[in-house]
């Protein structure tokens, strides 16, 4: 079981690019602490990642709080241009740092996602973007939009799990979107192809997949995830996100394992995941493992962090 330890971080409103939220924390190793990037929001809403530092025995005892976004949104019509939310970290050879994101767009009544490429040169300080366009976006593939990649270069093969809008329905006047995870291979991590494969489907209850987080351990590809119901989610605990976790032997076909995720909504009226529980980021140190995660508010009320008891 995951022993909850407590919130980490939520913004105080203080910076301009960081007016609310913590969302979709990533954990970062360096040598002498924890680097942990998240997404923030400004005035407008607009989406930005950053990131704070923090103690690896002791992740609430927050080193430093930076004090900008580390990448810049796009311009005029392109993907990114109404934010950008860090999704996953890949550490290259070079000693540069790849970070692939989601993309941002509002559209009429609703909003557009889709994946981007960013590299840092400076120890992920700050990330320049690749290309002016995306990497993935809808298609035949997802009709609606891709987004929240995580990438891992195993067995000698790139590999993505991604969440993928597979449509739309008007639910109180709104239009809500249906999305499962699904996977892509690449040669270089950049140019990426949809294998068809469907790793978490839709079923009764899961209408939409939160944010999946993949690790390869003793041979075997685990995922945390969260996931929901699209009927009043936001308003009802009972619909809202709850976490999963699945394994599969080579990564295309996955086995829901759920009853062994070991991590919950909290019972309290009054604690940070008592509505939802999700956009979970599991790491390892000493030989210890952690999870960072988000509870109410997809974020705006911060992040925490569990370790793992054995």
């Amino acid at each position: 079981m995951w022993q909850k330890k407590g919130l980490i971080y939520k913004p105080d409103g203080s910076l301009s690019h960081s007016r609310s939220h913590a969302q979709v924390p990533y954990a970062y190793k360096h040598k002498d602490f924890l680097r942990v990037y998240f997404s923030s929001r400004d005035d407008n809403g607009y989406s930005r990642p950053t990131f704070i530092d923090v103690d690896y025995d002791d992740p609430t005892k927050i080193l430093y709080i930076h004090n900008t976004s580390v990448l810049d949104l796009g311009g005029p019509g392109e993907y990114d241009e109404t934010g950008a939310m860090p999704s996953w970290f890949v550490p290259q050879d070079n000693g540069d740092i790849w970070l692939y994101y989601t993309g941002w767009n509002r559209t009429h009544n609703s909003y557009r996602l889709s994946m981007g490429l960013a590299v840092s040169t400076n120890g992920g300080l700050n990330f320049m973007k690749m290309f002016r366009g995306p990497i993935m976006d809808r298609s035949i593939h997802n009709p609606i939009w891709a987004a929240q990649p995580s990438v891992m270069f195993v067995n000698g093969k790139w590999m993505m799990w991604h969440i993928s809008g597979q449509k739309c329905e008007y639910i109180h006047g709104y239009p809500e979107p249906f999305y499962d995870c699904r996977v892509a291979i690449s040669n270089d991590g950049i140019n990426w192809t949809p294998t068809g494969d469907v790793a978490l489907p839709f079923d009764d209850f899961l209408h939409a997949v939160g944010r999946p987080s993949v690790f390869y351990e003793e041979g075997i590809f685990k995922m945390y995830y969260s996931y929901r119901h699209t009927l009043d989610y936001r308003t009802n605990r009972n619909q809202s996100y709850r976490m999963g976790y699945a394994e599969s032997v080579d990564g295309y076909k996955w086995e829901r394992k759920d009853d062994l995720v070991g991590i919950h909504k909290s019972e309290n009226l009054d604690d940070f995941d008592y509505q939802m529980i999700n956009y979970a980021h599991c790491y390892e140190h000493n030989g210890k493992k952690y999870l960072l995660y988000n509870g109410n508010g997809f974020g705006a009320a911060g992040f925490a962090y569990a370790v793992l008891e054995k």
